[in-house]
């Protein structure tokens, strides 16, 4: 237990830069006493104690902001940045070494029988505020980008933006793993953009198209 509590905190001061002590973390982030009740949840959810594991999970849910389901099943290293508005549905799968952040739904459609809450690869990062619905797949290394909503399966080691989400290309090629949250691609700008060109293309046609016709018409008349 208490090796378990040290690996969740240093996960923490790994990948948060506010970190300040080993206390502090322990005291104060809703995301590390949301992981630590969902195992405790877990665990009597496995040897189908059901109600309890519910009343857990409700519990660290009014307490934190967080709900996990207790069915779901979540690796090592989880870690649920501030972590208020946070939805973690029954049949998902989360892999090792994922990252949270505020707001992120890890749901269902509504339309899914069974297995209906998505699958997440190790080392997934899901931004503020995203929305990953229905039994999809996502990769290991992948980044969704804040406040996009995922609905299809997306590879490992590509960056997923907009929505409905799309992989983020550059100049052609899949966007590299380097990207913090602010610093994506904008794929509907990039669209209207290409748009804005191809109709400047045509109207630079059309202009010489009507110059052409204008000495023609004017050698008819003659």
């Amino acid at each position: 237990m208490f090796r378990q509590l040290r690996e969740d905190i240093a996960i923490v001061k790994e990948k948060d830069p506010a970190a300040r002590s080993s206390l502090e973390i322990l005291l104060t982030y809703s995301g590390l006493k949301a992981v630590r009740s969902y195992r405790r949840a877990h665990w009597f959810y496995q040897h189908k104690w059901f109600t309890i594991a519910r009343i857990i999970s409700q519990r660290a849910r009014h307490k934190t902001g967080i709900e996990i389901h207790p069915g779901a099943q979540i690796g090592k290293g989880l870690f649920i940045d501030h972590g208020m508005g946070v939805v973690i549905g029954e049949t998902t799968i989360i892999g090792d070494n994922c990252l949270l952040y505020q707001g992120v739904t890890l749901g269902g459609t509504g339309k899914d029988k069974g297995k209906r809450h998505p699958t997440l690869g190790d080392n997934v990062m899901v931004g503020a505020g995203a929305k990953v619905l229905g039994p999809i797949n996502i990769g290991s290394n992948v980044k969704v980008a804040a406040n996009a909503v995922v609905l299809s399966d997306i590879p490992e080691n590509c960056t997923a933006v907009g929505v409905p989400a799309r992989i983020a290309r550059r100049a052609g090629q899949k966007v590299e793993q380097d990207l913090d949250q602010v610093h994506y691609p904008d794929l509907t700008m990039e669209d209207i953009t290409m748009l804005k060109c191809a109709v400047t293309c045509l109207r630079t046609e059309m202009s010489k198209l009507e110059c052409q016709e204008k000495p023609e018409k004017q050698e008819s008349k003659d």
